[in-house]
């Protein structure tokens, strides 16, 4: 019975796809002498059995109106009643976020210069708790990942601001 259920539902996608001719057919299930089954659209050979399977619904896709094209589904209209801001208050807005994400890189950047200092070109002092040389390891593949992440931060920053002039 087990595997029956996954054989129908394989029958029936195709069926779907197939058409409406396809879904009113018959299907059988035909077991061979070594006990392999196959599902089958004639049931003339021995050890066919009909397979009874609800009806299937065929539904068409709603065609496109006519006059319509890509044009006017890319470009939202927008509502007369959404709020619209003076270019005052958006330039306004505009030398906050300028302001914010300048302050982010000057963080950034000092965070840079200090990971470097003490990343020193990959080989940093060892602490004294790092007797254990895999200790060291990790901590200096941590700094290492440390410094890709701010090197990538300031990059991202200053995509951002080049995209604000």
């Amino acid at each position: 019975m087990k595997h029956l259920i996954p054989g129908i539902l394989i029958v029936a996608a195709m069926s779907a796809i197939g058409g409406a001719a396809m879904a009113q057919s018959n299907i059988y299930l035909c077991v061979d002498a070594q006990g392999t089954r196959e599902y089958k659209n004639t049931g003339d050979t021995k050890g066919c059995k009909k397979v009874d399977l609800p009806p299937l619904s065929v539904a068409s896709s709603p065609r496109p109106a006519v006059g319509s094209n890509a044009a006017n589904k890319s470009s939202p209209v927008t509502p007369p009643d959404f709020p619209k801001v003076d270019g005052g208050t958006q330039k306004t807005r505009d030398n906050d976020r300028r302001q914010i994400l300048q302050d982010e890189l000057k963080t950034e950047q000092q965070k840079l210069a200090d990971i470097e200092k003490v990343y020193n070109n990959g080989v940093p002092e060892r602490q004294g708790n790092e007797r254990n040389y895999a200790k060291y390891q990790e901590r200096v593949a941590s700094m290492k990942d440390d410094l890709a992440r701010t090197q990538k931060n300031i990059e991202a920053l200053n995509r951002e601001l080049s995209n604000l002039k």
